[in-house]
């Protein structure tokens, strides 16, 4: 009886540390850092840190962005001003005198508007 626990217990023994050995050379292809788990988890890492970079230029561009439209947002709106004031201000404008076309515009039979010289629209007429 004695002889048959010591085999037992020998075989245990054994089959531990076959189990120990198979456990330890998948444990060091898992972590191999070429092609197991551990060079995935290192490319994830380096991965991480990239798109933390890329993250933070995004970031810093587009704070510059937003000041940049800030600014050409008060200029337009200090622009509309102006152009509100100048359109009420054409409105306080005499309405002009109508000439007689010339006997050159009367004999082409061609009647043309007149047109203001900076604008090129017709005098006293409504936008277009």
């Amino acid at each position: 009886m004695a002889v048959l626990s010591d085999i037992l217990l020998a075989a245990g023994a054994i089959g531990a540390a076959v189990y120990c050995l198979v456990l330890s050379r998948r444990l060091s292809r898992f972590s191999d850092l070429e092609k197991g788990m551990g060079g995935a988890i290192a490319v994830l890492s380096v991965q991480v840190d990239d798109m933390t970079k890329a993250l933070s230029q995004a970031q810093g561009t587009a704070k510059t962005a937003e000041s940049e439209l800030d600014q050409i947002a008060k200029r337009a709106e200090a622009a509309a001003k102006r152009l509100e004031l100048l359109l009420a201000a054409m409105h306080d404008l005499p309405e002009p005198e109508k000439r007689a076309p010339s006997e050159k515009e009367a004999s082409s039979g061609e009647a043309r508007e007149e047109v203001q010289w900076r604008t090129r629209r017709p005098v006293g007429g409504a936008l277009r």
